[in-house]
C-alpha cells in the first residue's frame, strides 16, 4: 500500500508513536506475536506498518499480506449484505424475520425458570429484520462465548440452545441453524434491551433466503469482487496458507499460548456454515478498502455497494429512545465499551465522546475475538485497521490506545 502522509492532514513523527507504543509494550514482552495497522485520512494512506511475527514458532516476521481471521468484523460486511437487499425492496426495517423463516413466529419470551418448570409468555411483537442487524430481538450466544473469554452467565435459556443443538459448526447449514433457533425462548421483549447475540448469523442466514444464492458466494458477487477485496473468504486457499497468521491466546500466566497453526488450521476447509457472525478471514489492505467504501458513503473507485443516505441510516443510534448501551446491555461481553455507546444496523457508533473517555465522537465501529478492530471516523474523514491475533479480545485496550495516538497526530 502507498503511503500519501502529506495528503492527510497527519503528522507523519507523530504516528510513528504507534511504532514505539506497540513495540515497547506489546511485541517486545511478547504480549502479542505481531500486528498490522492502517490509517488513512481522505482516503491517501498516512501510516501502515507489519510489526512483529505471524507465526513466532516459525520465526516468520509479519508479511504486508498477511491473512487474519476477523471473526467478529464479518459482522459489518454482513450487514452490508442484507442492506444491499434492503436497497432492493425485498423488506423493510420493521418487518418480522417470520416473513422469510415461518417457523419464527412461534418464539415465547422467557419470564422465569429453567428446564420443565421454566415460565414462557406471547412476545409484543414479532422479531424484525432491525432486531437482528441491532441485536435487540432477544436472542442470546448460547455457551458460545464462553469459549472465546467471555463469562459464563448461566443464563436459562442458554441451556435451550443447547438441547436445540444450535450451533454454527462443520456440518450445520444456515438452513438448519434458523430452524433450530426457532425452537429458543427469547431472554427479553424485542427491542426492549441489546444483548450482543447469533443475530448477525440470522442475518446472513436471511441474506441466503432472499437472494436465493449461497451466502458466502453472494458476498463474493455484491461485496468481494466490486471492491477489490481480493484475499477475504470463509477459508484460506491453498496457495494462501503461507501468509496465514498463527492465532494465540493469553494463558492465566498471562504468557502466549499458540491456539491455531495455519498448517493445521480448520480455516484451511471450506466450511457448511458460512458465519454472518464471526466466519471470515481477510487482509489489513481488503478491510481498508471495505472501510473506505463506508467512508466514502457506500462507494469505492466507481463500484458502489450502497447509497449514501442507507449508510447514513446503518451509523445511526438504533436502540429505543435514543439510549446509550449502559442502559440497554445485557451481559458485559460484546467489542465494545457501553458508555456513551450506541449501535446501528451492524456497528456501534460513539454518541458521547466525554461519556466514552475517548476521542472520536460521531465514529461507527466493531471488532473481533482476535483483538482485531476497525473505525470509520466520517467528522475526520478517517479509517484505522488494526490486526493482531490474540485471544480473547479484551484482553487489551488497542482500541483506546490507538484513538489517544492518532487523533493527537491530526494537526489540520
Amino acid at each position: 500500500m502507498e503511503l500519501a502522509p502529506k495528503n492527510t492532514g497527519l503528522s507523519t513523527a507523530r504516528l510513528e508513536r504507534i511504532t514505539e507504543h506497540l513495540q515497547r509494550n506489546y511485541i517486545e514482552p511478547g504480549k502479542i506475536a505481531g500486528c498490522q495497522v492502517a490509517v488513512a485520512r481522505h482516503g491517501h494512506l498516512a501510516y501502515f506498518r507489519s510489526l512483529g511475527k505471524m507465526e513466532r514458532e516459525a520465526g516468520k516476521a509479519m508479511a504486508d499480506d498477511a491473512i487474519f481471521r476477523i471473526y467478529s468484523m464479518t459482522k459489518p460486511i454482513t450487514s452490508v449484505a442484507l442492506m444491499t437487499l434492503y436497497e432492493r425492496g425485498y423488506f423493510q426495517l420493521n418487518d418480522p424475520v417470520s416473513r422469510f423463516f415461518p417457523s419464527w413466529k412461534g418464539h415465547r419470551v422467557w419470564v422465569s425458570g429453567e428446564g420443565a418448570s421454566m415460565v414462557t409468555e406471547p412476545p409484543s411483537r414479532p422479531l424484525s429484520m432491525r432486531d437482528m442487524l441491532c441485536h435487540t430481538g432477544g436472542l442470546t450466544y448460547g455457551a458460545a462465548l464462553v469459549a472465546l473469554g467471555a463469562p459464563d452467565t448461566g443464563l436459562a435459556v442458554d441451556k435451550v440452545y443447547a438441547e436445540a443443538g444450535v450451533r454454527r459448526g462443520r456440518g450445520e447449514t444456515l438452513m438448519e441453524f434458523m430452524e433450530k433457533l426457532a425452537k429458543v425462548p427469547l431472554l427479553y421483549e424485542p427491542g426492549e434491551r441489546w444483548m450482543y447475540s447469533l443475530s448477525t448469523d440470522v442475518c446472513g442466514a436471511l441474506v441466503e433466503k432472499i437472494s436465493g444464492q449461497r451466502f458466502d458466494r453472494y458476498l463474493q458477487e455484491v461485496i468481494f469482487e466490486p471492491l477489490g477485496m481480493k484475499d477475504t473468504a470463509f477459508f484460506v486457499a491453498p496457495e494462501k496458507i503461507d501468509r496465514f497468521s498463527a492465532c494465540y491466546r493469553r494463558a492465566p500466566d498471562k504468557t502466549l499460548e499458540l491456539l491455531d497453526a495455519p498448517a493445521t488450521s480448520d480455516y484451511r476447509n471450506e466450511p457448511t456454515f458460512f458465519s454472518g457472525g464471526a466466519g471470515l478471514t481477510s487482509t489489513t489492505e481488503d478491510y481498508l478498502r471495505f472501510c473506505e467504501m463506508l467512508r466514502r458513503s457506500g462507494e469505492l473507485e466507481g463500484a458502489r455497494v450502497l447509497g449514501p443516505r442507507t449508510i447514513a441510516l446503518m451509523r445511526r443510534n438504533h436502540l429505543k429512545d435514543g439510549k446509550d448501551l449502559t442502559e440497554m446491555a445485557i451481559g458485559g461481553f460484546s467489542e465494545t465499551a457501553n458508555e456513551g455507546v450506541g449501535f446501528g444496523l451492524g456497528f456501534a457508533t460513539t454518541l458521547d465522546s466525554v461519556k466514552n473517555g475517548s476521542l472520536g465522537e460521531g465514529d461507527f465501529y466493531w471488532g473481533g475475538a482476535a483483538s482485531t478492530i476497525f473505525w470509520v471516523d466520517p467528522v475526520e474523514d478517517l479509517t484505522v485497521v488494526f490486526m493482531t491475533q490474540l485471544m480473547p479480545s479484551g484482553t487489551f485496550n488497542f482500541r483506546g490506545q490507538l484513538k489517544s495516538i492518532i487523533y493527537s497526530s491530526i494537526v489540520d
